[in-house]
């Protein structure tokens, strides 16, 4: 690309995009990336500036002379709403421009209750958390959610066992008390984006995330990006059989499911049917803690069954690396050696050659961080930053 080029497509937002990414901190330093001139380097600056999504911090360091000034994204300019909704329970946050949580709250919500519970119950929590700072502060809102997701228009889907959400389209009910852009997406896919940008940064480019709680799901991440396929059903593994299922009836109506005979849900069936008193994964715990040979074989069973499925996506998908996370895999090493034991036998040997299963490096906090990327992935695209200087400049 020539230096012409370059400087043509150098917008406001692109210069943007430089700062946050550490490619280009200071004025010369624009200048020399992008090939414009000293006056249009300064144009765009002090507009960002303006608009506080820019500050000068801290001098640069010298190469003789006077330091240069430092350019830095304002995380403070806004925040961000995120909430991360489980089957069994939910996290809510606000969180600056770089994800950081700044205000959060962990509630047990039952999300079979419906949107129409559910959603004020966020949107209140929200408020809460917000305090004093105006709703003008907020520049986007992500949501997650345990439901397939038309993403393009926020509408949950396929929601056999949530019937209440299916076809509920989320955004304008949130816009509606804080009018900014807001996305949805499946809770595994922004379990997943949290895993691969914030666990694996600048790692690996093609990941597989399994979460395994009181249902089974996975998020795919192919080249660096989420894949959702056509209509945002990719990574619903939970509803693919099993040979070891015993017949079992799944929620969805079929049987053999692995969600129905691996997930959080299924071990505590599976103990009590075997005469043990379990009423939480907290009882299974303390269980395998103790060494109990019973339980210790009922969930290293179950990871033996979602072996079987993670090991036919490795054979699609060729991932660098599987991430177990979600209440089941994070508390219980046998299920992960199951998961181990059959995908290393299972799969083919140039698709295991370099493959990583390991449990997850964020643990709960990765939905958050999954929301707040996706919208920082959008509200922050260099196409959107410029629009908006255009709409505050007419």
């Amino acid at each position: 690309m020539s230096r012409r080029t370059a400087a043509a497509l150098a917008t406001s937002g692109e210069v943007l995009r430089l700062i946050r990414t550490g490619e280009a901190v200071t004025r010369s330093d624009l200048g020399r990336v992008t090939g414009l001139s000293r006056p249009a380097v300064s144009l765009r600056v002090s507009e960002l500036i303006e608009h506080g999504l820019v500050v000068e911090d801290s001098e640069g360091p010298s190469t003789g002379g006077r330091p240069p000034t430092r350019l830095v994204f304002n995380n403070a300019g806004g925040v961000i709403l995120v909430a991360a909704l489980g089957v069994s329970r939910t996290q809510i946050a606000v969180c600056d421009l770089s994800g950081a949580p700044i205000a959060r709250a962990d509630l047990a919500i039952d999300v079979e209750e419906g949107p129409d519970v559910v959603l004020p119950l966020v949107l209140d929590t929200w408020s809460d958390l917000l305090g004093d700072r105006p709703v003008a502060h907020v520049r986007g809102v992500g949501m997650g959610v345990p439901a397939t997701v038309e993403f393009a228009a926020g509408r949950a889907e396929s929601t056999r066992v949530m019937a209440s959400w299916t076809g509920v389209v989320i955004p304008p009910i949130v816009a509606a008390r804080f009018p900014v852009p807001v996305f949805v997406d499946n809770d595994v896919n922004v379990i997943a984006i949290g895993e691969h940008r914030a666990g694996y940064a600048g790692e690996v480019e093609d990941l597989l995330f399994v979460k395994v709680s009181t249902r089974i799901g996975a998020g795919v991440i192919a080249g660096g990006h989420i894949l959702r396929g056509a209509l945002g059903a990719a990574g619903e593994i939970g509803h693919i059989p099993v040979q070891r299922g015993g017949g079992v009836l799944c929620r969805c109506g079929n049987t053999d499911c692995v969600d129905s005979v691996a997930s959080g849900t299924a071990i505590l069936r599976d103990l009590r049917d075997r005469g043990r008193r379990v009423s939480s994964l907290t009882d299974v715990t303390a269980l395998v803690r103790s060494g109990d040979a019973e339980t210790m074989t009922v969930v290293r069973d179950a990871g033996r069954s979602l072996g079987e499925v993670i090991a036919s996506a490795v054979n699609v998908l060729n991932p660098a690396v599987v991430v177990l996370g979600g209440d089941v895999a994070e508390a219980f090493q046998p299920l992960v050696s199951g998961v181990r034991e059959v995908v290393y036998r299972r799969s083919t040997a140039l698709a295991t050659r370099n493959l990583r299963i390991e449990r997850s490096r964020l643990g709960p906090g990765a939905g958050i961080t999954g929301c707040a990327l996706m919208v920082m992935d959008h509200i922050l695209a260099p196409d959107v930053v410029d629009a908006r200087l255009a709409i505050h400049t007419l």
